[in-house]
């Protein structure tokens, strides 16, 4: 993994995420050094158009984080990588993922929703706006079957 990369997954971040806050370079370069975690990248890796970084733990994934450059939105880009990580993550021998998503984010809760993903827990004031509002996050799950 090199610092470059890094560098432009985190400016894609910072261009997708005030809430959550965006990911430094340092801390998306240490989530890509962890072998638990994996990332999957659309577009050119200097200029990558969507990216996803996913964990698995025994038999779960956890979705830790998705970004898709505001001008590509509405492609199918998000579904696609959200696809990948299902494949990935059942090949490492997940059974079962899940993720946190704001509350106030609907388009994204829309799109795990095509997917299976159900709420399945609330974590209260998790995410903190810049303004100092916080928002709740939705925990949701899916079984992963096999090719599903």
């Amino acid at each position: 993994m090199t610092t470059s990369l890094a560098t432009a997954l985190a400016d894609l971040h910072a261009r997708c995420f005030t809430t959550p806050r965006p990911w430094s370079a340092a801390e998306i370069a240490g989530l890509m050094q962890d072998p638990l975690n994996f990332t999957l990248i659309e577009g050119e890796a200097a200029l990558p158009t969507g990216f996803l970084i996913g964990r698995t733990i025994a038999d779960e994934a956890e979705l830790l984080t998705v970004a898709v450059a505001p001008e590509a939105r509405r492609e199918g880009l998000g579904r696609k990588l959200l696809l990948r990580f299902e494949d990935a993550a059942r090949a490492r021998g997940a059974a079962t993922a899940f993720l946190e998503v704001a509350a106030d984010n609907a388009p994204a809760q829309a799109l795990y929703a095509t997917r299976g993903f159900a709420q399945t827990g609330l974590r209260k004031a998790y995410y903190h706006h810049p303004d100092g509002r916080s928002v709740d996050a939705l925990v949701m799950a899916r079984p992963l079957h096999p090719a599903s």
